[in-house]
């Protein structure tokens, strides 16, 4: 934390418009520790909290834009991309297209602070066309809460954290191979947990052939359509015979399918 401590004194206010702009674009650079450090200098005086605050909404506004832009003139594509690329199951980067849906805006009031809803919010405000000066005020807002809130713990437990920088630049190499150790591990884990999670999916899998063969000998079948309505939206087609259900239905929903018969759920 120490020589974090003196990296923000040396270069100021731009680190962190730079730093939170790199990571809300999506690269794997987390912007915690510069937050709780510059939250913590302005503890001692050594930054301006709300000169602090003002660099971390620009940036995480910047890179927020950009995604809308993607989502507005892209469409569901950008979805699809995120979904293929983020290290969160594709479950929780689809549920949270719901909480979109349902609170509209004000998700991005909170957004940031939730796995997979900070991953599709700002590209599904512009998918959904939210309007520029509507976005740009709730983003910033959201933004503003979340940079508050860890600049706000720096400024709170700036002893702690001074301490903790201490105990690090004693251990000297060995802190940053467990620095770099643990983010390997939470890497690791995220990705296990997805291939987990596509792996208990390929279990129970019946492929497309196998199910035309179904449909030409005529098997009485239930078939689901549990696609988003965006991507219903964007490809309307679906399997003759086949009923549409929205994924939250089914999982409130118990047993709502006949027992006497085969159950086909599809979705992207």
């Amino acid at each position: 934390m120490h020589s974090v401590l003196e990296f923000l004194i040396r270069h100021g206010y731009l680190v962190l418009l730079v730093w939170v702009f790199i990571e809300q674009a999506g690269l794997p650079v987390p912007s915690l520790p510069l937050l709780l450090a510059a939250g913590a200098l302005s503890g001692i005086h050594k930054m301006n909290f709300f000169v602090a605050l003002g660099a971390c909404i620009i940036g995480a506004v910047i890179a927020d834009s950009m995604w809308y832009q993607l989502g507005k003139h892209k469409g569901v594509k950008v979805i699809q991309l995120l979904c293929r690329i983020s290290l969160e199951p594709d479950s929780c980067v689809r549920r949270t297209q719901g909480v979109f849906e349902k609170q509209g805006a004000r998700s991005l009031l909170f957004a940031k602070f939730i796995p997979g809803l900070s991953t599709v919010a700002t590209p599904l405000a512009g998918i959904f066309h939210m309007r520029l000066r509507r976005f740009l005020l709730f983003d910033g807002l959201g933004s503003a809460i979340w940079a508050a809130t860890f600049l706000g713990l720096g400024f709170v437990f700036r002893d702690q954290l001074e301490l903790i920088g201490q105990r690090i630049q004693s251990l000297g190499a060995g802190a940053l191979v467990l620095i770099l150790g643990l983010l390997a591990t939470y890497i690791a884990y995220k990705f296990v947990a997805r291939k987990k999670f596509l792996r208990d999916l390929r279990i129970g899998r019946i492929t497309v052939e196998e199910l035309k063969q179904k449909l030409d000998e005529k098997e009485d079948l239930t078939i689901v359509d549990l696609r988003h309505s965006l991507d219903f939206e964007a490809d309307p087609e679906t399997i003759p015979g086949a009923f549409r259900m929205d994924a939250r239905e089914l999982e409130e929903k118990h047993n709502p399918f006949p027992g006497d018969r085969d159950v086909i759920l599809y979705c992207t």
